[in-house]
């Protein structure tokens, strides 16, 4: 569907939606976007592509982290923007590997400190924090995982200057939801 079909509106307590503005068909696609960010989780390594996310038992592995996997050389050369600071981060840590929350926040931080193209319909600022909703205890985690996200980082981002001012590391914790195919 063609932009301006699609209007964004608050829906109080949940977020944004997405609302087609003109009549569709049956079957027609509305709407697709490439995940802003995401990651294999540690016990889905080695048995699937982490640009293309198919599982396959027979992938290249990267030669300087030898954790990520690829389907093929094109998969792996789309994937490498993206993953060569996070590369860096995860050969500086060895043998420690960060939960998948980490990971994804710190992709995420990449993205954010990178120049990338905006959403058309959405950016990383748009989603709605849970953080009021967290309990003590749920909030003292989160400041554990921001502290192991900032050790992950510091290979490529030694001080908190660095960051844009925007970026709470807090904040995106508490705006992403780690999910898994079981």
């Amino acid at each position: 569907m063609e932009p301006g079909r699609l209007e964004k509106f608050p829906s109080p307590g949940r977020g944004s939606g997405l609302r087609a503005l003109k009549r569709a068909r049956p079957g027609e696609l509305l709407y697709r976007a490439e995940p802003f960010a995401c990651t294999v989780t540690k016990q889905r390594l080695g048995g699937v592509c982490e640009r293309c996310l198919r599982r396959n038992e027979r992938l290249l592995r990267c030669s300087q982290c030898k954790i990520a996997r690829y389907c093929d050389t094109r998969c792996q050369k789309e994937a490498w923007q993206e993953h060569k600071r996070e590369c860096k981060c995860l050969k500086s840590i060895e043998p420690n590997f960060p939960p998948d929350s980490v990971r994804l926040v710190g992709r995420i931080v990449f993205k954010l400190v990178t120049a990338c193209p905006s959403e058309k319909l959405y950016s990383f600022s748009d989603l709605q924090s849970n953080i009021e909703e967290l309990s003590e205890e749920m909030k003292e985690g989160l400041r554990h995982l921001a502290q192991t996200l900032q050790l992950y980082l510091r290979v490529e981002i030694q001080e908190a200057f660095q960051l844009l001012p925007a970026i709470d590391i807090f904040q995106i914790f508490a705006k992403v939801s780690v999910k898994t195919d079981s």
